[in-house]
């Protein structure tokens, strides 16, 4: 059987952890940070947040190997 290939946009998006969640980081944390809050810039601190549970399946399909 012929190997799958893993979405390149996803694996630099998203990584599985040893329990089979889906790890993400936060938007809005790039540029633009004169424009944006001190509200906005302090939630989007935490660099690990999930997927959530109904996106779940369809990137673990685009990550055949665990991205």
């Amino acid at each position: 059987m012929a190997k799958l290939k893993t979405n390149k946009a996803a694996s630099k998006r998203y990584k599985l952890t040893a329990t089979g969640k889906v790890k993400r980081t936060k938007a809005n944390r790039k540029h633009l940070f004169a424009n944006k809050t001190r509200r906005q810039k302090k939630s989007g601190r935490v660099q690990n947040a999930y997927a959530d549970k109904s996106c779940e399946k369809n990137i673990k399909k685009l990550l055949p190997y665990g991205g």
